[in-house]
């Protein structure tokens, strides 16, 4: 454990950060499993699950978690399914 107050609460922030991002990261990969379930499925509401994945990946890549790249190339596939 740190001795240094800063580095105390550089701890503290980074929990909290990792907690954050780990569960905004959790829903993008549901919303993406869920569309590809859907898809799979032939499932009516397969092209709502299909908006809902792209705008968690979108959300990921805008708040830094995942590359923006990966992102666009992640849609790309998703909406390849979904023809």
């Amino acid at each position: 454990m740190p001795q240094i107050k800063s580095a105390i609460k550089r701890v503290k922030t980074q929990a909290v950060a990792n907690e954050r991002n780990a569960a905004q990261l959790s829903t993008m990969r549901t919303a993406v499993k869920k569309f590809k379930a859907a898809q799979a499925a032939g499932a009516d509401n397969a092209s709502e699950l299909h908006v809902a994945a792209v705008r968690e990946l979108d959300k990921a890549a805008s708040k830094g978690l995942i590359h923006k790249n990966k992102a666009n190339r992640d849609k790309s596939r998703l909406a390849k399914l979904a023809k």
